[in-house]
């Protein structure tokens, strides 16, 4: 029936947004009260905790042999984060673009893409390929914790670090023993809800006939990237422009480097012909146009916004939320069209 499975989808994905989120708090406040910096809990914790439902159905999809739904969740999320988060986002309000962004994550991005696009082309994910995706984790760390050492050092303020300090800093307050409990409990709710919505997502593939892979990129992506959604216009809303676009490059980072990569350290996954040549592909195209609108734009700077001392470097505006929207749409026509003719 499929009608059980629709339901652990939609409590899935509720459960999973909730513990989430509620897992950030608690994980963040631990980590305040250990004595870690401000600024490394959004660099590590907060940036990890925006990723937690994509890594955990990725987990599950591994281990209850739907290694397509994995895949799927993780480059469909990436796709959904640029196209569908980015879109709305810029289209709410612009989003100037700060020096930073193009020095430091935007290359990395680039990076890490090509080199998962690399290790795709066999059309397998194998442990050492795991384990190459893994690795580019901490030395993308240390990179951004350089950075942001050297911004404060400089000349140059980094405003956009000063906006995930603040991020942090808007957490709510916990008492040691509250922080463990919950923490305890979200990432086991976080655990249950994921294991549910792969539960459903692999039902509703085998009761429509559709590849787990299309529902990954589909329904699993759409509902894991809610939080980047929220986070993003909620951000935007606030006056905290940079960290829209912020959230979005580091959420598909850390997509890449640790989502993409369980599937592989568990088992070796076989990828789709059509994961790679259209899915890998859509999101590469998506990346190197983001890319190319910020680099075009930082060409184009104009003054600093009132009380910043860093400059912007032009804006990301209605019309390239326009672009991204639609391009996401198009996207989504047409795995509904290959889907209904398979």
């Amino acid at each position: 029936m499929l009608l059980p499975h629709i339901l652990a989808i939609i409590l899935g994905l509720i459960a999973l947004v909730w513990s989430s989120d509620q897992f950030v708090n608690s994980a963040a406040s631990v980590a305040k009260l250990l004595g870690m910096s401000t600024l490394m809990i959004g660099l590590t914790v907060v940036s990890f905790g925006t990723s937690a439902p994509e890594i955990m159905v990725a987990i599950n999809s591994a281990i209850n042999n739907s290694p397509g739904i994995a895949v799927g969740n993780a480059v469909g999320s990436n796709i959904a984060n640029i196209g569908l988060v980015l879109g709305i986002t810029a289209l709410v309000c612009a989003l100037p673009i700060r020096s930073g962004l193009i020095k430091r994550e935007v290359p990395l991005l680039l990076l890490v893409t090509g080199i998962t696009g690399f290790l795709m082309a066999d059309l397998e994910l194998t442990v050492i390929d795991g384990i190459v995706l893994l690795s580019l984790l901490p030395l993308t760390l240390f990179i951004f914790h350089k950075f942001s050492i050297s911004s404060h050092e400089g000349s140059e303020h980094d405003v956009a670090e000063d906006e995930l300090e603040e991020e942090v800093a808007d957490l709510p307050e916990m008492t040691t023993g509250k922080a463990w409990v919950l923490l305890v409990v979200s990432l086991v709710v976080l655990v249950g809800s994921a294991h549910m919505l792969v539960w459903g997502a692999s039902g509703v593939a085998r009761e429509l006939g559709v590849s787990e892979l299309v529902i990954g990129l589909t329904i699993v992506a759409i509902g894991t990237s809610l939080p980047e959604l929220a986070a993003s216009v909620a951000s935007a809303l606030k006056g905290h422009h940079d960290l829209a676009i912020g959230n979005v490059i580091g959420s598909n980072l850390f997509n890449l480097m640790t989502v993409l990569s369980v599937p592989g350290l568990i088992i070796t996954t076989s990828v789709e012909p059509l994961g790679f040549t259209r899915d890998y592909f859509v999101m590469l195209a998506l990346t190197v146009a983001l890319a190319f609108f910020m680099f075009l734009k930082s060409r184009t700077p104009v003054s600093a916004s009132k009380g910043s001392s860093t400059q912007e470097s032009g804006k990301l505006t209605k019309f390239h939320g326009l672009l991204f929207l639609g391009a996401y749409t198009t996207y989504m026509v047409q795995l509904y069209l290959s889907s209904t003719a398979n």
